[in-house]
Formats: structure tokens, C-alpha cells, sequence
């Protein structure tokens, strides 16, 4: 859920009592400190005015006195989350496009003008042109796309599902072009380790960007906690384990699908060390 500022006090400030006071209301805050202040944040920004109103009448709080309680802002709609988080939005509907013109990994045709490298259909064999031949045709546009590929229905919908709860924490954050950028060097670089590892194969989905953005968030909020980053319990645990049980090769065995292992962790290092440049930037301007 994204979050706003409601208020900004002092750090000498005694804000014990306010706070005492909000969860008596049950009104949904998180406090931190930045700096020389501590902020305290709220879901939304009508909720944040009432917030501010109730402060100006109870700085220390109130005991057993009668408080209007806050009244919690309606959850917004999914066009209106679509619109506040449009560049999420925005990736996720070329994702599906891309999903509907390859027929979802079936149209070779579709997909070789995608993959890292073009190849050919001969029989029942795929066979790979060498990638610096596409580069020096001027398809530098293979080094990400096959982040937009997909082969199936579930492959498509959990890696959209995921985006969609990490691109919107970091757009919210730290805004649009910095979720662009952060998609397309994740995916990149996803792409390169899963070529390097792999050798020339066809592969390709957000997982290996998602498994960036989710490092990315995860030592960032280590080192410059923030609303935004905070993700549900468990999540990144689950995650982190999951990649475990796709390194072991289970799924290859059971014949599940093949996992573009190298993208998974070639990714997650990549947002572990780009948090972590972000993360001690943030914690210097702090």
C-alpha cells in the first residue's frame, strides 16, 4: 500500500502519546526517522489531513476522552491504481501484447523477432544465429525483450502479479523513469546470465526482473527504511526459497518446465547490489 507524509516533529518530540492515541482509533501508521525529524506516514492523503486535524487538538494524545475517529479512505479502484501507477501499467499491457501476438511461446515466427538470439525452425530443431550477428544488424532491442516473452497462462500470470506489487512500490517511491531504468538494466542483465550459463536457448519472462526489483527493495529498506519497501511477511523468505527449490533442478525433473535458473540469480544479485547503492544514498541524505 502506498503511503504519504502526515506529520514531521522533532526528534526531541515526544510523539509516545499521539501515537498511543492513533492506535487506539486504529488508524493504520508507521512512524521513522530521517535525519534530524521523524515523519509519521498514513495510507492516503485525505486520511493524512485528519490526522494532521487531530494532532492540533491531542499532541500528547488523550486518555479515555471522546476522539472522533479518523475516517479511512476508500480503497481505490483498480482503473484508478492503473492510472496512479502508469508506468507499472504500462509494461505489464506490452507483456500481454507480447503474450497475444507469440500465442503465448507456441508462434516461432512471433517469438524469434524477441529472443536473445534470432534462429531458424529446421524440423523439429531450433537453430541459433550468433547474438553479435543480431547486434550488428541493429537489433539491440533482443538484449531486453525477451523479458516480455512468456509460455503459458501460469508463467504469465504470476510473473505479471509479482510486478505489479513490485513496480508500483517503486514507482510510488522514487517515481517512473527510475522503474523503467531499474526494468530494463534487470532484464538485461538477466538476459546476459542466462546466455552466458545457458548457451543459446530459448528462454524468457519477468521473473528474472522481478527477482531484481524484489533484492532491490529488500537491501534497500536494510539500509534506508521506508513504507514503500516494506513488504508483506514472508514474501521475501518464500521468494528466496523458491529459487532454492529451482536451483536444486526438481522442476526439470518432474517435468514441470525448464527455469531459467541463471536469469533468477543473475538478477537478484544485480538488485542486491543496485539496492544497496540506492539504500546508502538514501541513508547519506538522510
Amino acid at each position: 500500500m502506498s503511503r504519504v507524509e502526515a506529520l514531521r516533529r522533532p526528534l526531541q518530540e515526544d510523539l509516545g502519546g499521539f501515537v498511543s492515541l492513533l492506535r487506539r482509533l486504529q488508524v493504520p501508521h508507521r512512524v521513522s526517522e530521517e535525519r534530524d525529524a521523524q515523519v509519521l506516514w498514513v495510507p492516503a492523503g485525505p486520511l493524512a489531513e485528519q490526522v494532521q486535524a487531530l494532532y492540533l487538538r491531542y499532541p500528547q494524545g488523550a486518555g479515555e476522552a471522546e476522539v472522533p475517529t479518523p475516517a479511512r479512505p476508500a480503497r481505490p479502484g483498480f482503473a484508478e491504481q492503473m492510472r496512479a501507477s502508469w508506468m507499472t501499467s504500462l509494461v505489464l499491457l506490452m507483456t500481454l501484447a507480447i503474450a497475444l501476438v507469440t500465442q503465448l511461446g507456441d508462434s516461432f515466427e512471433g517469438l524469434r523477432w524477441l529472443t536473445f538470439q534470432d534462429f531458424q525452425v529446421r524440423g523439429e530443431y531450433l537453430y541459433f544465429q550468433p547474438w553479435l550477428a543480431s547486434l550488428e544488424a541493429g537489433q539491440w532491442w533482443r538484449l531486453v525483450t525477451p523479458m516480455l516473452i512468456h509460455f503459458g497462462v501460469l508463467h504469465l500470470a504470476m510473473n505479471s502479479l509479482w510486478y505489479w506489487e513490485l513496480g508500483r512500490r517503486i514507482e510510488h517511491r522514487q517515481g517512473r523513469l527510475a522503474l523503467l531504468a531499474l526494468t530494463l538494466i534487470f532484464g538485461l542483465l538477466s538476459n546476459f546470465a542466462q546466455f552466458w550459463f545457458g548457451g543459446p536457448s530459448l528462454f524468457g519472462g519477468l521473473s528474472g526482473v522481478l527477482y531484481g526489483l524484489l533484492g532491490y527493495c529488500w537491501i534497500f529498506q536494510l539500509l534506508a527504511p521506508t513504507p514503500a519497501y516494506q513488504l508483506p511477511k514472508g514474501v521475501l523468505g518464500m521468494m528466496l526459497v523458491w529459487l532454492l527449490v529451482c536451483l536444486s533442478g526438481i522442476i526439470d525433473t518432474l517435468g514441470i518446465g525448464s527455469i531459467a535458473n541463471a536469469a533468477h540469480v543473475g538478477g537478484l544479485t544485480a538488485g542486491c547490489a543496485f539496492g544497496l547503492i540506492g539504500g546508502a544514498l538514501a541513508r547519506v541524505r538522510r
